[in-house]
């Protein structure tokens, strides 16, 4: 599958009438072609099985550079499973590499999604993630902790795991008195996804710094906790 068919199959499949929903909705100026998650899915799922790693890192980035939203989708979803071998870095820095362009909440967690299968692969990929944390870019900041949402899923979780949930509370620390509405959301989402495995984890850290969070997002995190 080159490049080049690839959108011409996803182009082949708009919907002007969708399309201008989804542009108004997500508020982004870019194409939109109005695909379903479905369509969308089973592309990316078809594509992913039929090439080589390589042949997926190659079209994943010209399906990145054409800005088209579902092209960009798509182009997360080639990497959506749970193995990967070799877990070398092609997938990962692919996966990376696309960080610095987020500018909406969609494509951003399309590619976290399947971020966070290589985080949980290779734990010690965190240390790049950490620097995200400083980035002056709102949507690499909020990568961290969408990207890292793996690691709240575990009800007994491996001591690396344990590690890695104090180590982003660390990081959702240093979010809490962050103005931005989807900083604030993300540290909400990921203490609130932390409280349905590890309640106490999440309920020492709402103790200790959910004053500093605002109200509504001090009220999700603790959704779960009785």
């Amino acid at each position: 599958m080159t490049p080049e068919a690839a959108l011409a199959v996803l182009q082949a499949q708009a919907d002007a009438e969708r399309a201008a929903g989804m542009r108004a909705y997500h508020k982004v100026d870019r194409t939109y072609l109005g695909l379903s998650n479905g369509t969308v899915n089973d592309l990316a799922t078809g594509w992913r099985k039929t090439l080589d790693l390589p042949g997926r890192v190659a079209l994943a980035n010209e399906l990145w550079a054409s800005d088209i939203h579902e092209a960009r989708i798509t182009a997360a979803k080639l990497f959506l499973q749970a193995r990967i071998r070799p877990d070398d870095t092609p997938a990962w820095d692919c996966l990376t590499g696309f960080v610095p362009d987020f500018d909406s909440w969609s494509i951003a967690d399309a590619v976290a999604q399947a971020g966070q299968k290589r985080l949980l692969a290779d734990p010690s990929r965190l240390d790049e993630v950490e620097d995200w944390t400083r980035s002056d870019h709102m949507w690499t900041r909020r990568a961290a902790l969408v990207f890292t949402l793996g690691f709240t899923r575990s009800r007994h979780p491996k001591p690396a795991e344990t590690e890695a949930r104090d180590r982003i509370l660390g990081w959702c620390t240093g979010y809490a008195d962050d103005p931005e509405w989807f900083i604030q959301k993300a540290v909400a989402w990921w203490v609130r996804d932390l409280s349905r495995k590890d309640p106490d984890r999440a309920q020492a850290f709402l103790e200790a710094h959910g004053a500093r969070l605002k109200p509504w997002a001090r009220k999700e995190a603790s959704r779960h906790i009785a």
